[in-house]
């Protein structure tokens, strides 16, 4: 009978990449669901510091907290990182528990991490960590042993 190593490096990598996504996910979608910060660019003072052009600015308002674009679009963007987080997690504990199909889980979280950097992939670092699990996983050769 002959058993299989698990890839626990590309485990562990995608593992803390998707929780880091999930994490990132979870707070963009708060922040940006709930309109943002309500003083925008204009600081502590909110639109006192703007004197007269607190009227003028209000149409603009949606664009200035999503840094140039619309509120709705950076919430949808947040919301696709917090899919691929999701993904990311699944297929890392898939990974590790279903070792044999690791090359299917591999691309999965590989493709996931990448389409994550959308939506800011967990801080940068969730999505890189993401990628690097991936071709881990896809690169890991176990070595048989006989037993």
């Amino acid at each position: 009978m002959s058993s299989y190593e698990t890839p626990s490096i590309a485990f562990i990598l995608s593992l803390i990449g998707g929780i880091l996504m999930l994490i990132g996910g979870v707070i963009s979608s708060l922040w940006f669901m709930s309109g943002g910060i309500n003083t925008g660019y204009y600081g502590m003072m909110g639109n006192g510091m703007m004197g007269g052009f607190g009227g003028m600015m209000e149409g603009y308002e949606s664009f200035m907290h999503g840094f140039g674009m619309p509120l709705g679009y950076m919430s949808g963007l947040s919301i696709i990182g917090l899919v691929a987080g999701i993904v990311v997690t699944i297929g890392a504990i898939m990974l590790n528990t279903r070792s044999a199909d690791r090359a299917t889980w591999g691309v999965i979280i590989l493709v996931f991490s990448i389409i994550s950097l959308l939506g800011m992939g967990g801080f940068y670092i969730g999505a890189l960590l993401g990628i690097a699990g991936g071709a881990l996983a896809l690169s890991f050769r176990p070595a048989r042993r006989e037993t």
